[in-house]
């Protein structure tokens, strides 16, 4: 919901830096490669309860992973690049509730369960509307920089950074953080699946 709010006001900046990379000979994979690894440090810090850490390389993995669509777009954009960003992105979502489920396993395994659940249901209505709108040749009118389709939602990339930081800040309040996020992403599946079905029918 905040997504395109939000990229306006930081796009000079990523775009400096990414111009800055482009000179230097990086890659947009390599930026794409380098934020997951960013991210996977992140879920280790939570494992091991180091959370003020874990909320720090959360913080510079996504700062990459606005990168590596700058790098692409200031050099050359492929179908690979975007489905391995797509990929990696969804395996660091995936990757945050998992580790605050192995740090306190007895108290944040369901709600992170429960989270990991949703983020599968917004992943699929996510995805799946894409491949239906490639087929159709559907644009999207919101994010026409994105190399597919991207139906947006109450919960997308922002929303999802903040609640993930409000978990390292208030560790001993992740179960009510995650359910309230994954009603919110329950939302955000609903409201996929009403426009998905209106738009293509």
């Amino acid at each position: 919901m905040l997504d395109r709010h939000i990229t306006p006001l930081i796009k000079p900046m990523v775009e400096g830096i990414a111009s800055a990379l482009v000179r230097a000979g990086i890659k947009a994979d390599h930026v794409t490669w380098f934020a997951l690894a960013l991210g996977l440090v992140a879920a280790a810090c939570i494992a091991t309860r180091a959370y003020l850490w874990g909320a720090a390389f959360i913080l510079l993995s996504r700062l990459c992973d606005a990168l590596d669509g700058a790098v692409a777009r200031q050099t050359a954009p492929t179908d690979a690049g975007g489905f391995l960003d797509i990929t990696l992105d969804f395996v660091f979502y995936a990757s945050i509730p998992l580790a605050f489920a192995l740090a306190d396993p007895s108290v944040n395994a369901l709600p992170a369960a429960a989270l990991l659940a949703a983020f599968v249901g917004t992943g699929a209505s996510f995805l799946a509307f894409a491949i239906m709108a490639a087929k159709r040749n559907i644009q999207s009118i919101d994010y026409p920089h994105k190399s597919f389709y991207y139906l947006g939602g109450l919960t997308e990339a922002t929303e999802t950074l903040a609640c993930f930081i409000a978990m390292c800040l208030w560790p001993q309040h992740f179960a009510p953080l995650a359910y309230l996020f994954s009603a919110l992403c329950c939302v955000t599946i609903a409201t996929r699946i009403y426009g998905g079905l209106h738009s293509l029918q």
